[in-house]
């Protein structure tokens, strides 16, 4: 049974079925959700609900009350739907730091995850044991940077160099799977055994030879299966090294696995594969396709999210989690070039959770085209004029001119 209520009469234990607003303009990714807290019915107030339709019996939903995906001091409730470990064990609530305060530490641990994962990975090409004590120490830092700011160090997966890709892309994995994870409720054990894992998840394209992983053109079949036999070589690596169980070596083993059954190695379908499987296998897909390669140009954030929902749909990939990871990341990811309702062009330069279509933007382009010589920065959401700034179109880089990085980067530099 279905009830329309005011925003005033809404309890603990009521089931939301539909509000009278966009679900992009909250904080709540799911459309469907039990009140567990008064802070949830605060947010909602908050984002202008005035009316909404709630099921009167609450067991007839199954699933968990979403968490908010906006910085807080208050610990996540984790989601229930895929996951294949036990409901994670409380921490202790963090000390949060605001974005622009942690991002300089962040850059700092992701610069060092990228020297160790380069040293790992040469290490292995030359038959020498992994470094596991460095892998635990900058997977230590980087589980402490996403539990003082959650969106600090995933804002850094940007960062991109053509020409050291391989190790770009281990962080970048790493980083996006913690963040993610973090998003679900994980503490911070499960976060550090999913970084530790999703950075070496790649380890094994140091035993597949140069000459393939560099080739410019499409794989042959024979090639393409040489190449597959990565994820082999990686577990073989990684199970014999001391420090590093089972559980550990999942995201290598699985990344490619898909929850149809059509991945390989081993054809896993979804119940066969860990939670940290298919996370890995969500951010694997999203970095690559976002990132330059000797075979292709990188494609724009917003279009990968496109392609990773629509891969959803067809039953490649976990739903819900990709439905989570686009939360993450935000509906326009840092870097992202857009148009506003202004004819002005900007670079997103923070999301915001509360409102996802409202993120921090840099301005760099007038309405009339020109170059800015101080760009200028606005939080959409904390707009005061009217008509109020809004993103029109997402833009392609290489059709403005623009490189995001020059302009997010030009503080560091």
């Amino acid at each position: 049974m279905k009830k329309h209520i005011r925003i005033e009469e809404l309890t603990l234990g009521m089931v939301i079925d539909k509000l009278d607003r966009s679900w992009l303009s909250t904080p709540f990714f799911c459309h469907k959700m039990t009140i567990t807290s008064a802070k949830q019915i605060a947010q909602l107030k908050a984002c202008g609900v005035q009316t909404l339709t709630v099921r009167m019996e609450a067991e007839e939903i199954r699933e968990e009350a979403p968490t908010p995906l906006a910085p807080s001091t208050s610990e996540n409730t984790p989601v229930e739907s895929t996951s294949k470990f036990t409901d994670p064990v409380s921490s202790p609530i963090p000390t949060y730091v605001p974005f622009e305060e942690e991002l300089p530490a962040a850059k700092q641990v992701y610069q060092a995850a990228k020297t160790i994962v380069q040293n790992a990975m040469q290490d292995v090409r030359l038959g020498r044991a992994l470094n596991v004590d460095a892998v635990q120490t900058v997977i230590t830092d980087m589980t402490e940077s996403v539990f003082r700011n959650p969106d600090a160090l995933p804002s850094l997966s940007r960062l991109k160099r053509f020409d050291e890709y391989t190790f770009y892309h281990s962080v970048n994995t790493a980083l996006l799977a913690m963040s993610l994870g973090r998003s679900l409720g994980f503490d911070r054990s499960m976060i550090h055994l999913a970084g530790v894992g999703t950075l070496l998840h790649d380890i094994g394209k140091m035993k597949v030879p140069l000459e393939l992983l560099n080739k410019p053109g499409r794989f042959e079949p024979h090639e393409m299966e040489i190449v597959k036999q990565h994820v082999l070589r990686g577990v073989e690596v990684l199970s014999s090294t001391t420090g590093l169980g089972d559980t550990y070596i999942q995201p290598a083993l699985e990344h490619h696995e898909r929850v149809n059954g059509d991945g390989y190695p081993h054809r896993r379908a979804h119940q066969d594969i860990s939670q940290v499987g298919l996370i890995t296998a969500i951010v694997d897909i999203y970095d690559a396709m976002t990132s330059d390669r000797v075979y292709h140009k990188g494609k724009p954030a917003h279009e990968v999210l496109q392609l990773l929902y629509r891969l959803s749909l067809e039953g490649h990939l976990d739903p819900t989690l990709v439905q989570r990871f686009i939360q993450v990341v935000g509906v326009y990811p840092v870097g992202s070039v857009v148009e506003l309702n202004t004819g002005e062009t900007g670079i997103v330069k923070r999301i915001n959770h509360n409102a996802p279509l409202a993120p921090v933007v840099l301005f760099v382009k007038s309405a009339g085209n020109t170059l800015l010589s101080h760009p200028q920065e606005e939080d959409l959401s904390q707009q005061t004029v009217t008509p109020p700034r809004s993103i029109k179109a997402i833009l392609h880089p290489h059709q403005t001119g623009i490189d995001p990085t020059v302009y997010l980067d030009k503080k560091a530099a």
